[in-house]
């Protein structure tokens, strides 16, 4: 009975926070600066997110929590700097889609794949609560 009343309050303050995220055309975009917010969806829209990389280090995001049953991932690439100069960085893009109500944690890791049992050198969390339509 806690879990569901902290998951519901987790909801409705989602939805006072909807505005975190920059809403065009049901799709919400969030970047770097969003680390420690909440976002609210409604089933069906996007999760645009947006993070600083740069791959020629050996560094990537990996995303480290997510309940897939609430939040999918259907979009992810790395975008170079423009003009792309060698060892120059980029931002990794990500989109995710709305299954169904609930909130879940998105938690991403900036670390270097190979590398196990060192812990990554930043990490970007946020709490998405998706509203039914």
């Amino acid at each position: 009975m806690k879990m569901r009343l902290s998951s519901l309050g987790l909801l409705a303050g989602v939805v006072l926070f909807a505005a975190a995220g920059c809403r065009s055309s049901g799709r919400v975009e969030i970047a770097d600066t969003d680390n420690g917010s909440q976002v609210g969806l409604q089933v069906g829209e996007t999760l645009a997110l947006s993070l600083e990389s740069n791959p020629t280090t050996g560094y990537r995001w990996e995303v480290s929590e997510l309940d897939q049953s609430i939040l999918v991932e259907t979009y992810h690439e790395y975008e170079a700097d423009s003009p792309a100069i060698t060892g120059s960085g980029g931002r990794e893009i990500w989109r995710f889609q709305a299954q169904r109500p609930g909130s879940t944690t998105l938690r991403l890791e900036y670390r270097r794949p190979w590398e196990e049992g060192v812990e990554p050198i930043e990490t970007f969390n946020v709490e998405v609560g998706v509203l039914g339509i």
